[in-house]
């Protein structure tokens, strides 16, 4: 048994399900999610993914609000910035250390580090622009811009 994590998965179509997983991967196509209040657990394919988020509670904070791109209050985090613009529009920035064109998905550390998301899995397959690096910035000031 590997470590049981806090995830919510987010889904292509828009749906949502939270719970907990011990056996996620970014090597492998699915894992098993456990539903609070359900007695087994269910098999979830990444290739029906947007993202899973993997977070400090399964609640959350339903009266905080994400700050939006890359807030100045942040925490520098290790490794490159990026942005990330999915299907649905939403943009979620933030740091990865393992970004590669050949991968399927890879892991953001979300620029807002006061929020619920400790690190996110994003599926490549679910985004419209990735930016790293420098260019991150100009889809940063577009969450910006739509947030304000």
């Amino acid at each position: 048994m590997g470590e049981v994590n806090k995830v919510v998965a987010r889904f292509l179509d828009g749906s949502t399900l939270k719970g907990t997983t011990e056996d996620f991967s970014p090597l492998r196509p699915s894992f098993h999610l456990h539903s609070v209040g359900e007695s087994s657990s269910r098999e979830i394919h990444c290739a029906k993914l947007k993202a899973v988020f993997f977070v400090k509670d399964l609640a959350g904070d339903p009266t905080r609000k994400d700050l939006p791109g890359f807030p100045p209050t942040s925490a520098a985090g290790q490794g490159k910035r990026i942005a990330v613009q999915f299907r649905d529009g939403e943009i979620l920035c933030g740091t990865t250390l393992a970004y590669s064109a050949e991968r399927t998905g890879f892991f953001i550390a979300p620029a807002d580090d006061k929020g619920n998301n400790i690190r996110v899995y994003v599926l490549k397959h679910a985004a419209t622009k990735i930016a790293v690096g420098a260019p991150a910035d100009a889809l940063a000031q577009m969450a910006q811009a739509r947030a304000a």
